[in-house]
């Protein structure tokens, strides 16, 4: 979407609501897009695209017809919005409603909705509909980045375009290219599902998202309907979880703890597996999915080979020659932008710009006088592009043009205030993304027992499905992980602390070291990802923030002493799992198409686009001995480019990986 057309359909906008009886299309054509030079059937076409694009933000244009003779004439047709039937409906929130909500909304702030809740949030701001409301401590979960398929897929399926993707079948162990009606995305036992119609098969089938082999292909020419009152979540309760296996391992000695925890010593030597090299150790590890345990196995790279069974062992090398391969292409010029930092490019600038300027009305209208930085933190933009969105919207109005006849906002002093809204005041309703990222969100927040115990969580949830309507029905479309504790004990413990400003010892394992450590800590803050947990705390043996996961907590106890005033959380939400230094590493990395979601879970400082679709990124590390596992585990997803001897690190540990199983 050019500017320009940018500019049109929010004149086009304004127009059409603001007329009581409707403007015919030699009117619209005339005064609105000034257009005499195009043919009628050109002008048409235009005209029904920029009705469509306007259905898509939420605004349903009216066709009224004259009564009588030649009323089914086009040219006599008239065409309006109606104020109220776009809006979204007033949403009355109480301090903890609001607290509840804030807390759904925050759920996709690192994942693919974030952008969604974030806009729906602020149509319930710019509509007075949120209170007060303090965040209680400890109460802070996330979800998980998907990766790019996720995205991909949660589009596809807003528009109902079907998708195309390579797919690692689990009963054959072959790839296979598969179209897919995509009908709901959920999470289950840890791992997200599609749920769709397989159309070479001719049925319903469950994809998992790990098993995806390519970048997801939106097939945007062709289009399905999915069934009525479809509900992902009741589709994944029906599928059964996988039966428990035991791995046969070899190990090498005093290595992997970590896996070592919930392994067992294997007994006398079997005779179709043989024994272990001098040097080693086997051990059974017990698994239900052979792809996640080949995932992790992968990552370790040369300190263990898979004795038994054959696919599990075929999965681990098959992601250690994938990353191998990736590694050993031609290196790709890299050219970053000037602008730093790049994030990620994202498509359709034109409409988010759009969106963004009928949010920004509304919002200005209830927040008159704020300071024209504060606005465009609000909005997540530059000043510029703030300034640059004010300037379209101050040339923006009724098609005759006269000042009374056009939005009127000041900026002058910094402070910007609107006097003239044009009947731009009130928010559209959410639209299908902010609707599934509002009430997922609050569905997922049912895991976490002190909120599902409350009443708050089910009155706001009534209160947006109300607001959303017929957009609210299709959130069943998406359905969250759990997101409760496992180990509810030490978040407790942990939360106890932070709220009495005390600190705690705790015995912690660290995989990346391989080893464990005793630390006193000052606790800071608890969040999640999924339903892995974490804190935040200043540790006195690394003098410096560190954040620890609660699962890896061998022991954990008080010991009597108050946090000190070096314990400061560090700036923003949410709290990064990599806290920047100043003597980290910036590694340039490429990534494939399948794998550029990295960019974002890893905070790239820059990024540059390649032409098949991938991504080069700058990512900075404090440590770089376990950049080996990290490519390895993505098994043909990323690869280093920069520094060589980091590269090279990471090619011989796979190439020794390799060779552990004939390679």
């Amino acid at each position: 979407m050019s500017a320009s057309r940018t500019e049109r359909l929010l004149n086009l906008l304004i127009a059409l609501l603001n007329t009581r009886y409707g403007l015919r299309r030699g009117e619209l054509r005339e005064k609105v897009y000034h257009d005499t030079s195009s043919s009628e059937s050109t002008f048409g076409r235009m005209f029904e695209r920029d009705k469509s694009d306007l259905r898509q933000f939420g605004f349903e244009v009216e066709t009224v017809m004259d009564q009588g003779w030649g009323s089914d004439d086009p040219a006599t047709a008239r065409y309006r919005i109606g104020k109220e039937s776009n809006r979204l409906p007033d949403v009355d929130l109480t301090s903890a409603e609001c607290t509840v909500l804030i807390l759904a909304a925050q759920l996709w702030e690192q994942a693919a909705l974030g952008s969604a809740a974030q806009d729906a949030m602020r149509k319930l701001q710019a509509a007075g509909g949120l209170a007060e409301a303090e965040l209680p401590a400890g109460v802070q979960p996330r979800i998980k980045p998907a990766g790019q398929a996720f995205e991909d897929l949660v589009t596809a399926m807003h528009t109902q375009h079907p998708v195309s993707f390579t797919y690692l079948a689990g009963s054959t162990g072959r790839e296979e290219l598969r179209t897919v009606e995509p009908w709901g995305l959920g999470s289950r036992f840890g791992q997200w599902y599609l749920v769709g119609f397989d159309r070479a098969r001719g049925a319903k089938r469950f994809f998992r998202l790990s098993r995806f082999t390519s970048a997801v292909a939106v097939e945007e020419k062709d289009r399905y309907s999915p069934p009525e009152a479809f509900n992902v979540r009741k589709e994944l309760d029906s599928l059964p979880e996988l039966p428990v296996q035991s791995a046969t391992v070899d190990v090498a000695a005093g290595r992997l703890l970590g896996l070592r925890k919930r392994a067992q010593e294997a007994g006398a030597p079997d005779a179709a597996t043989g024994t272990p090299d001098a040097g080693w150790e086997r051990l059974h590890v017990p698994f239900r999915d052979v792809e996640v345990l080949g995932e992790e196995l992968a990552s370790y790279g040369p300190n263990v080979v898979v004795a038994a069974p054959a696919e599990l062992a075929s999965a681990v090398r098959r992601r250690l020659q994938a990353a191998a391969d990736f590694a050993a292409l031609p290196v790709p010029a890299v050219d970053f932008p000037d602008t730093v930092p790049a994030k990620r490019p994202r498509k359709r600038t034109s409409e988010d710009q759009l969106r963004r300027m009928l949010q920004l009305v509304p919002f200005l209208v209830h927040n008159q006088g704020l300071h024209i930085s504060e606005v465009a933190s609000s909005f997540g933009v530059t000043r510029k592009e703030l300034e640059d969105d004010l300037r379209i919207l101050i040339c923006s109005g009724l098609p005759e043009g006269y000042p009374d006849d056009l939005l009127d906002i000041q900026w002058e002093d910094d402070h910007v205030y609107i006097t003239q809204d044009l009947d731009l005041n009130r928010p559209v309703r959410f639209t299908v993304d902010e609707a599934c990222a509002l009430l997922t969100g609050l569905e997922t927040l049912n895991g976490l027992p002190e909120l599902a115990e409350g009443s708050a969580l089910e009155s706001v949830t009534v209160k947006l499905m109300a607001a959303a309507g017929e957009e609210g029905l299709k959130a069943a479309s998406i359905a969250g992980p759990q997101v409760g504790p496992a180990n509810s004990a030490h978040l407790a413990t942990i939360r106890d602390a932070i709220t009495g400003g005390r600190q705690l010892h705790l015995t912690y394992f660290s995989a990346q070291r391989d080893s464990m450590s005793e630390r006193e800590v000052d606790p800071l803050r608890l969040y999640s990802l999924d339903n892995t947990w974490y804190f935040e705390a200043y540790c006195h043996s690394a003098h410096g923030l560190r954040n620890f996961r609660l699962d890896r907590i061998e022991a954990l106890e008080p010991n009597g002493r108050r946090v000190t005033e070096a314990a400061r959380p560090a700036e923003g939400f949410p709290v990064k799992l990599f806290t920047p230094n100043d003597d980290d590493t910036v590694v340039t990395v490429e990534l494939a198409p399948q794998g550029i979601g990295l960019a974002d879970d890893y905070y790239a400082e820059r990024t540059a686009p390649l032409p098949n679709g991938g991504l080069i990124a700058d990512i900075r590390f404090g440590s770089t001995g376990w950049l080996p596992m990290f490519v390895a585990q993505h098994g043909g997803a990323v690869r280093i480019l920069a520094p060589a001897n980091l590269a090279d690190a990471a090619g011989d540990w796979i190439r020794a990986a390799l060779a552990r199983y004939g390679g």
